[in-house]
């Protein structure tokens, strides 16, 4: 049975970007007579806010939306993100980091898919971990792995180049796990068998295939949609006010007539669809 989830993180209100992801979501899973899931990514405290849930369940129902079962909020999930590290760590595949971002920024030789590259400052120290962050030793990983492939719908085969990430960080200085360790884990908690999102996330998963290679789990397709994009080609974005759910079912606008319009491809004057599908590698 096909299993699909939308999973937002409540640092802000949604917009028309993540109304159509989770249209994609909601529609490639109840579509073939599976099952839809919501899950709230909220372990990130410095951004999270408990009130932003409530509205993000609201928006999601005026649209029309159901999902089955209760909503799992990542904050439940700690103690699995904590025992995944310390299974990498018993791997020898993790080490503290202090580095800042300013660090990394002074010292990257080179720009992976998430930006500067981390140069390995760290890498063989014996330095304190208390307060540090955890980062993969990538190269010992992807030896230990060995080779890895991926699926995606619209792609078709993809060949997992984690190694162009550098050493990623998994578990972070100011939150439990980053996005990669805890999507993957969840995804696979929650027995997500088709694992939809934006064209923007496409290299995160060749990171997500390893983890879920050194850790044992399942592996689902994947299925990277076009994102919405505004008139200059950028993706919508919370930070620059992008047009939020909550402010148009406030000012009385019809959600399942807003929901069948970008099934259709009717989008509203200046939003379109970009972020091509990426080729087979």
């Amino acid at each position: 049975m096909i299993r699909t989830r939308f999973a937002p993180s409540p640092n802000g209100l949604l917009h028309l970007g993540h109304a159509y992801a989770a249209l994609v979501a909601h529609d490639l899973g109840r579509g073939q007579c599976g099952e839809f899931l919501l899950r709230i990514e909220d372990i990130d405290a410095a951004r999270s806010r408990a009130d932003l849930a409530g509205a993000i369940l609201a928006d999601l129902a005026w649209l029309g939306l159901e999902w089955d079962g209760p909503v799992v909020f990542q904050s439940t999930r700690l103690a699995s993100y904590a025992a995944a590290a310390e299974r990498l760590k018993e791997l020898g595949l993790l080490y503290p980091c202090r580095c800042t971002r300013a660090d990394v920024l002074a010292s990257a030789h080179a720009a992976g898919p998430e930006g500067p590259l981390y140069p390995g400052t760290c890498r063989g120290r014996n330095g304190d971990p208390q307060g540090a962050a955890w980062r993969l030793d990538m190269a010992r990983a992807v030896a230990l792995a060995g080779p890895l492939a991926w699926h995606d719908e619209l792609a078709g085969v993809q060949q997992a180049r984690p190694e162009l990430f550098g050493d990623v960080v998994l578990v972070r200085k100011d939150a439990p796990a980053s996005y990669h360790l805890a999507a993957t884990l969840d995804d696979a908690a929650d027995g997500i068998t088709l694992v939809t999102r934006g064209m923007d996330l496409f290299p995160a998963s060749h990171v997500h295939r390893l983890l879920q290679a050194l850790l044992d789990l399942p592996v689902p397709r994947w299925h990277h949609h076009p994102l919405l994009v505004e008139g200059d080609g950028r993706k919508l974005a919370k930070r620059r006010g992008s047009p939020g759910l909550t402010d148009l079912r406030a000012a009385g606008e019809d959600g399942p007539a807003l929901a069948a319009a970008l099934r259709a491809g009717r989008f509203p004057a200046g939003l379109s669809l970009g972020g091509g599908v990426e080729g087979g590698a």
